[in-house]
């Protein structure tokens, strides 16, 4: 059997580290002087920026820290979490690239939260905390102008694995559809391993065959072309989520693209935690406001040949491959299994010398997107390569079975390697075109 953990049951295991670690005064690497910390004026701004967008109400946490009374009830378990960084949670090595989203404390914000603790976590006066951050009810982007949810839900089993369930949703866009902001939300968030939306255009022969509107699997499909489609296509992506990942927001003047009259395909892969539940995911998506100078595009670096030999602590699986095209690369998404270790994004040149643009330490109950800073533009013919590191011994706590070989597989006790990427390249280019390398034959000008 799989071990099998939502991203509640993290943030809870989290919580009960933190309550047998040392009190969070002996943290602190040496005290300041002056007044205290507290809460409305010093700690209430720093949940808010970099705590409140998961600790509030109907979020993934499974506690808010939006009141007074909702903080000061775990400000130890809270003050251990920060001190050792493991709230709020981002794995990028800090030596490789700088990175927009990243939520991290400072150290000055660490001894602020820590200090108050120290000093029995005051509340302060209540005229000096800052006004109440506005959130839009169920989601973490604008207010959706568009919602798609999938017309059936899916009835999950309480044990055993759960073959990669598609549903298709018309769009029933009846106007080309720049896509600025999208949010992928799970209905019963605990089963959901993850989940691709991928746009299949009017003129897709992408499972043709396909159900509309009802959840299937390949086991489903009775042609040959759409069980393989089942399990493989070069449609293009709308957006990618798994436990602890972050909905897409484009910059201005930039955005993904959805024809007139696609659909929507959902993948969701789920899991079981030991009852039955039912499904519904929707997605909610907020247009650009005119039409952008850049079209986002989903890119992978992808190997699905590798055995990982049982017992081994730092096996490496590689992916490289050249842009055909000239590109801004905008962010990352590592995915690998339970077995993941360490996942690099480099940048390889003409001599073989390799820049490092991302390492993450990789967490599994914490898959995030990491977006640049400040996009980098590469030239056509730059190679990228991705780099996976997999720990398959006894000292990896999550391993379901260090005696077993490891190979590519749908389910959490196999093992994948998928370096998800994005970039920006011109309004006119689809994903197709982007690959009609210059000078190739039926070149398009």
């Amino acid at each position: 059997m799989p071990l099998k953990i939502s991203a509640f049951g993290a943030a809870v295991a989290l919580m009960i580290f933190a309550l047998a670690q040392p009190p969070a005064t002996k943290l602190l690497a040496k005290p300041r002087e002056g007044t205290p910390p507290v809460f409305y004026r010093d700690v209430l701004p720093i949940l808010q920026q970099h705590c409140q967008s998961c600790h509030r109400s109907g979020e993934i946490a499974p506690m808010p820290l939006v009141s007074y009374d909702d903080v000061r009830s775990r400000a130890n378990e809270i003050a251990v979490a920060v001190a050792k960084r493991k709230m709020p949670p981002w794995f990028a090595d800090p030596r490789f690239g700088h990175f927009s989203n990243d939520p991290s404390l400072t150290p000055d914000e660490i001894h602020k939260v820590v200090a108050w603790v120290d000093a029995a976590a005051p509340a302060g006066d209540l005229k000096d905390a800052p006004p109440p951050r506005e959130w839009i009810q169920g989601w973490n982007i604008s207010q959706p102008d568009v919602i798609l949810k999938m017309p059936k839900a899916v009835v999950l089993p309480a044990h055993g694995d759960v073959e990669y369930t598609y549903e298709i949703v018309p769009t029933g866009f009846v106007e080309d559809k720049w896509v600025q902001m999208s949010e992928i939300r799970p209905a019963a968030r605990e089963n959901v391993h993850h989940a691709v939306v991928y746009i299949r255009p009017p003129d897709s022969k992408w499972l043709r065959h396909a159900p509309l509107g009802t959840p299937f699997t390949a086991f489903d499909m009775t042609e040959e072309d759409s069980r393989h489609g089942a399990h493989w296509t070069d449609s293009d992506i709308l957006l990618v989520y798994a436990p602890g990942s972050s909905p897409d927001q484009w910059p201005a003047g930039m955005a993904k693209f959805v024809p007139a009259g696609s659909d929507l395909v959902f993948q969701m892969h789920y899991t079981t935690h030991g009852h039955s539940a039912n499904d519904q995911t929707s997605i909610g998506i907020v247009f650009a406001r005119k039409p952008p100078a850049q079209r986002v595009i989903t890119l992978q670096l992808t190997n699905d040949h590798f055995t990982i030999p049982p017992g081994a602590d730092d096996y490496r699986v590689e992916a490289r491959g050249t842009l055909p095209n000239d590109a801004t690369l905008l962010s990352f998404f590592p995915h690998m299994h339970l077995r993941g270790k360490q996942f690099d994004y480099n940048i390889v040149d003409a001599h073989g010398s390799i820049e490092t643009l991302l390492r993450v330490n990789y967490d599994f109950y914490w898959q995030l997107s990491y977006r640049l800073a400040k996009p980098r533009v590469l030239k056509a013919g730059s190679m990228l390569q991705a780099v996976a590191l997999y720990d398959n011994s006894r000292h990896n706590l999550h391993n379901p079975d260090p005696d077993a070989a490891v190979r590519w597989g749908d389910q959490t006790y196999d093992e994948m390697m998928v370096g998800f990427f994005d970039v920006a390249v011109r309004a006119d280019l689809d994903k197709w075109k982007y690959f009609i390398r210059p000078g190739a034959p039926n070149e398009k000008p």
